[in-house]
Formats: structure tokens, C-alpha cells, sequence
């Protein structure tokens, strides 16, 4: 059977061992089938350079490489993991693909993104996106020893939550107008994104015209796959258990 898999926001992290090993159980199981996997961004919770070499990291790229062998891993940056680089990425076998990219997934024309630029109403981020997204700041922040991104990377995980804790889930979530924007300039009718934490299946009407909006979940109490068929879509969750 034809199968694709669409997984985004897993945030691994050494002290949450519940997701990594539901991961490892995917990888060895059902992803095994699959015709692809792609990975839209966050697979980390924080991701301060390739030059960050741990045990745990060491095992997710095992893990990922593995399944390269004989299923194509492709990867688009999200908002926590944007400075992985090549060095990781042909580690684990992952292909990285532009932040925009449209699939021909059986037959639809699908466009693919993490999908932190639709939230355009928290506009402290999207400001702090621009800068972490510039040719300039990825480079300077590299150049730092390994143990000043380390604490940069605390620091601003901590900022992060305190301006959560302030923010309204509506200004949190996709703007409709920015969707609609993206899905006409790349001409597709459908768009799987993740980083809203928000799983579901959106349909609208755009020009007349049927439009799918699809979201995935993300792992932290259970996982959580987009299963792609050429007869169906499917949100499907797997138990840590």
C-alpha cells in the first residue's frame, strides 16, 4: 500500500524519553512503509548549532539514518530547530527542504511549511522571525562558543513562555487571509502545516474553490502522524504507552 507520513512538533528533548521512544517505535515500525516521511519543523525543542554533539542527538540521527536507508527523510526548519545544517542533516539522512515547498502527494498538488509565518497577529515573533530567518544572525549566533548559545538558548526559552503566558490563543494561531495568501501564490488546494499545536482538518471556499488546511498535533502526550493515502487523509495519534 501506497503510504506518506507527515510529523511536525515533536520537541525532543533528553529529559521527555516517553516521546523519543514512541518515535524510535515509529521508525522501526509503520514508517517502514512508508513512501516518504516528511518532518515539518520542530523535531527538536531547541537546536543551537550542529556543533552541539550529545548522546541523545547522536541517537535520533541514528535512528532517523536508519530509515534513510531505505525511505527518504525530507525536513523543513521550524521555529525552535532553525539552525540545524547540513552537517545533521546528512548525519540522519534528512533532506532539507525550503521553508515553502509543494509535494505532488498522489495526484493533489500539496504545499508543505512548519507554518510560524501564518501567525502574523503575534507580531513580537514575526519581528524575531525576520531576524533568525536573515542571511546575518544565524552566522553570528554560530560563531559563539558552544556554551554562550547554550545559555542564549535558556534565556530565551524562558522569555518564551513568560510572553505566552500574555498572549490570547486567537493572536497564537493562523491568520486566514495569511493562508489564503500563501495557498494562491504557490496554486495549491491543500496545506499541511504544524506548529499551532492545534490538529485538525480545516475546509474553506476561496474564489469558489475547495481549499484543505491541515494541522498536525504535536508529541507532547502522545504522538501524533498524518497518514497519506492516494485513496484518504488521516490524523492518527500513537500512545506513549
Amino acid at each position: 500500500m501506497s503510504v506518506t507520513y507527515f510529523i511536525s512538533d515533536l520537541h525532543l528533548s533528553a529529559d521527555r524519553s516517553d516521546i523519543s521512544q514512541c518515535l524510535y517505535q515509529f521508525l522501526q515500525t509503520d514508517a517502514l512503509k512508508a513512501d516518504a516521511l516528511y518532518i515539518l519543523g520542530d523535531l527538536f525543542e531547541v537546536w543551537i548549532g550542529d556543533d552541539d554533539i550529545t548522546d541523545f542527538s547522536e541517537s535520533i540521527a541514528n535512528a532517523l539514518k536508519s530509515l534513510s536507508r531505505s525511505v527518504p527523510i525530507y525536513f523543513i526548519h521550524g521555529n525552535r530547530d532553525f539552525a540545524i545544517r547540513h552537517a545533521f542533516a546528512k548525519k540522519a539522512g534528512m533532506t532539507i527542504l525550503p521553508e515553502q515547498y509543494t509535494i505532488d502527494l498522489y495526484g493533489t498538488r500539496a504545499l508543505l511549511m512548519h507554518g510560524d509565518e501564518l501567525c502574523t497577529r503575534d507580531v513580537a515573533y514575526q519581528k524575531f522571525r525576520r531576524k533568525s530567518r536573515s542571511w546575518w544572525w544565524p552566522r553570528l549566533m554560530l560563531m559563539l562558543p558552544l556554551k554562550t548559545r547554550q545559555r542564549i538558548a535558556q534565556k530565551g526559552r524562558e522569555t518564551s513562555k513568560n510572553n505566552q503566558k500574555h498572549l490570547s490563543a486567537d493572536i497564537m494561531d493562523v491568520t486566514q487571509s495569511e493562508v489564503e495568501n500563501v495557498m494562491l501564490k504557490h496554486d495549491v488546494k491543500l496545506l499541511i502545516h504544524g506548529h499551532t499545536h492545534r490538529p485538525n482538518v480545516h475546509f474553506f471556499n476561496l474564489n469558489n474553490i475547495a481549499m484543505q488546511r491541515i494541522v498536525l498535533g504535536d508529541w507532547y502526550d502522545q504522538g501524533s502522524v498524518l497518514v497519506a493515502t492516494p485513496e484518504k487523509l488521516s490524523l492518527e495519534v500513537m500512545s506513549f504507552a
